[in-house]
């Protein structure tokens, strides 16, 4: 189990890597990982992810509630804390607007064709849920469909959301979308698309299975 201030090294790695990468802008975003059963240690509102230090995180309970921390609680914190209710499994959720697969949410498209066998065996999918006003119960009710069967979301005309069994594979979930949505825009400007078979993606389902039930041990060890 790593420690409180290990995950608050970690946190503000990803951030600086989140704002390199272009994927977050000014004070956007957001990121957070569970500490037990009952915290989670996240990022606070009005800060650049790119100039965050282990102290400005704050610990906030399963409700987004602060515990702990001398900076605010981002009004997002919900959005983390419906993900870490709904699934007892995830120890990190990332949010963030990666410009390609935000463009396709602004355009009303998912990332859920199988174009790509990488990304059907690490992510499956990426719905696009609808759209709904960042920090209210509208964008609760938007994703919570989702959450159950995905790692990762599109959110229409906002960014995405991705999650995992710790917060690095998280931020990697969000590498892997905008990868996706890169590879899928230049198909389209192509004119040409060629899906994998649904046998095909049956047999990368299997493999999905698999690389999960590998990162379980992994995790437990």
């Amino acid at each position: 189990m790593k420690t409180l201030e290990t995950q608050r090294v970690e946190i503000v790695k990803l951030g600086r890597w989140l704002h390199t990468k272009g994927f977050v802008a000014a004070t956007d975003g957001n990121i957070s990982a569970r500490v037990n059963g009952e915290l989670i240690l996240a990022t606070p509102t009005c800060i650049s992810k790119g100039m965050m230090e282990p102290e400005d995180l704050v610990l906030v309970d399963l409700q987004g509630h602060k515990v702990e921390g001398k900076r605010e609680v981002s009004s997002e914190i919900q959005m983390h804390a419906l993900i870490y209710r709904m699934r007892p499994e995830i120890r990190g959720v990332v949010h963030a607007h990666p410009p390609t697969a935000t463009g396709f949410a602004a355009a009303g498209i998912a990332l859920d064709q199988a174009l790509v066998s990488e990304i059907v065996v690490a992510l499956g999918s990426v719905p696009l849920a609808n759209y709904g006003t960042p920090g209210t119960p509208e964008l609760l009710e938007a994703l919570e469909p989702f959450i159950p069967g995905h790692n990762a979301i599109l959110m229409a005309n906002h960014g995405a959301v991705t999650y995992a069994e710790d917060v690095l594979h998280a931020y990697m979930h969000m590498e892997t979308v905008e990868h996706f949505a890169k590879i899928s825009l230049v198909a389209h400007v192509l004119g040409r698309k060629e899906l994998l078979s649904d046998e095909n993606v049956d047999k990368l389902h299997v493999v999905r299975q698999k690389y999960l039930a590998m990162q379980l041990v992994q995790n437990d060890e």
